[in-house]
C-alpha cells in the first residue's frame, strides 16, 4: 500500500499534460531544442531563474528559500531512434523517434516537484533542478558535469530516479554500491588477405578468423570471469563481404561489454587484447581492436541511499522499497554527476502487469499513474534533506 501522495489537482494536470506533450514530440540526444524550451518555459512560469546551454540542450531551474544545503535532482530529456508502435493518442509524432525509456515521464515529474516545492517551499537551501540531454549512449552527463555544472550550481548531493516496468507500481527499488554496469563498446578489424571463394588456400580468411575470434572472446566471460563476479561481452555486429564467390579482405566486428567493478574492467580488455594478437598471430592475419571506455558505473554512496531509501518510505510501506536489489547491467550516465558528488539512484515501480512492455521495446509507453508519486519522492526528499530550521 502507499499513501495518496500531496501533489495538487492542478500539478497533476500539467504533469500529464507536459508528460504527453513530450512524448508526441521525441527529441534525441543533443537535439532537445523543442523539449528544453517546454521545460524552460515551464519553470520560467513557477518564477524560477533558468540556466540553458550545458551541454548544449541543457535546463538548470534554482529554488533557493533562504540559507542552508543544496542538492541537485536531475532527470533527462531525450528519446532513443527507434519506430514507436503504440497507437495512443499522444504518440510520437516522428517517424523513427520516440521516448522508450521514460524520459518523457522523469521530466515530467520533476517539473511536477519543482511545481510544488516552488509553491510551498516546505525546505530551507537551494535545491537545482537538473534537466540532461543525451543520456542515450551520447553521454550528455559527462558534458554537463565537464561543462561546470557543479561549479556553475554547487550540491552538497545529487538524486536521479529511473521508471521500472518490471517493478510493480508502488515500489521503490535501490541499493548501496554499484547499481549499474560500466558500458563500454569495441571494434575490431580483422585484416587477412583476400582470394577466390574457390582457393582459400591463397589467401587469408578473415571471414573464419571472425569466427574463432568471436567464440574466443566469449571464452573471457565464461572461463577467465570468476563465477561471483559479472561480465558481459557481446559482439553485435559483423560486417564483410559484398559477394558470394570473393573473400573478403577485411571483416570487422563490433561490439559491447559491461562488468560491474573496474578491475574486472581491466582484466576484461586485457584478456580481448591477447585473445585479438594470439588469433592474428595463428592466421598470419592483422587484427587491431580499438576499445572505448563508455559510461562507468552508477556507485550510489552509503548517507545518500539511506536518505533516498528514507524518502520512499515516507511515501509507501517500508516493505515496498527494496533495498538490496541486484545490480543491472544496463548502464546510466548519471555515473558522471556521482564521480563528482554523493548522491543516490533509485528505481520507481512504474508495472501494472506481468506483459507490461518494458523500456526500449516499440510498444512502451510511461505509466501515467505514477507521475504524482514520482513527484511526492522529490518532495519528501528535499524536505528531508534540507530541513526546516
Amino acid at each position: 500500500m502507499y499513501r495518496d501522495p500531496e501533489i495538487a489537482e492542478d500539478t497533476r494536470a500539467r504533469m500529464l499534460s507536459w508528460r504527453r506533450d513530450i512524448h508526441a514530440n521525441p527529441e534525441t540526444a543533443f537535439e532537445e531544442h523543442r523539449t528544453a524550451n517546454v521545460v524552460a518555459n515551464a519553470l520560467m512560469l513557477m518564477g524560477l531563474p533558468v540556466h540553458r546551454g550545458l551541454a548544449g540542450t541543457g535546463v538548470v531551474g534554482t529554488l533557493k528559500n533562504g540559507d542552508g544545503p543544496s542538492i541537485a535532482l536531475r532527470a533527462d530529456l531525450d528519446a532513443l531512434n527507434m519506430q514507436e508502435l503504440g497507437t495512443q493518442a499522444h504518440a510520437s509524432k516522428c517517424a523513427g523517434k520516440m521516448h522508450a525509456c521514460g524520459h518523457d515521464g522523469h521530466t515530467a515529474m520533476l517539473l511536477g516537484a519543482a511545481e510544488h516545492l516552488s509553491r510551498h517551499k516546505p525546505f530551507q537551501g537551494t535545491v537545482h533542478f537538473v534537466f540532461q540531454p543525451a543520456e542515450e549512449n551520447e553521454g550528455g552527463g559527462r558534458v554537463m558535469v565537464e561543462e561546470g555544472l557543479f561549479d556553475q550550481f554547487p550540491a552538497d548531493a545529487v538524486y536521479g530516479m529511473h521508471n521500472f516496468p518490471s517493478l510493480p507500481r508502488g515500489r521503490f527499488a535501490i541499493r548501496k554500491g554499484t547499481m549499474t554496469a560500466f558500458l563500454d563498446t569495441f571494434e575490431i578489424v580483422i585484416t587477412g588477405k583476400g582470394a577466390h571463394g574457390a582457393m582459400p588456400e591463397t589467401g587469408i580468411d578473415s571471414v573464419v578468423i571472425s569466427a574463432q575470434l568471436i567464440n574466443a572472446l566469449q571464452t573471457i566471460v565464461s572461463r577467465r570471469t570468476g563465477a561471483t563476479d559479472a561480465a558481459v561481452v557481446s559482439v553485435t555486429q559483423i560486417h564483410g563481404g559484398d559477394t558470394w564467390n570473393v573473400i573478403p579482405e577485411t571483416v570487422v566486428l563490433r561490439g559491447t561489454v559491461r562488468t560491474l567493478d573496474a578491475a574486472i574492467q581491466d582484466k576484461t580488455q586485457a584478456a580481448m587484447q591477447q585473445i585479438c594478437d594470439g588469433v592474428a598471430a595463428t592466421h598470419g592475419a592483422k587484427v587491431a581492436l580499438e576499445y572505448r571506455r563508455g559510461y562507468p558505473g552508477v556507485v550510489n554512496t552509503p548517507a545518500e541511499t539511506d536518505a533516498a531509501i528514507a524518502a520512499a518510505a515516507s511515501l509507501v510501506d517500508i516493505e515496498q522499497v527494496h533495498t538490496d536489489i541486484p545490480p543491472a547491467m544496463g548502464s546510466e550516465d548519471f555515473a558522471f554527476m556521482l564521480q563528482k558528488r554523493p548522491g543516490a539512484y533509485i528505481g520507481i515501480g512504474a508495472g501494472e502487469g506481468p506483459n507490461d512492455p518494458n523500456v526500449h521495446n516499440p510498444y512502451y509507453d510511461f505509466n501515467d499513474n505514477i507521475l504524482p508519486l514520482g513527484a511526492a519522492y522529490w518532495v519528501a526528499l528535499v524536505k528531508q534533506q534540507l530541513p526546516v530550521a
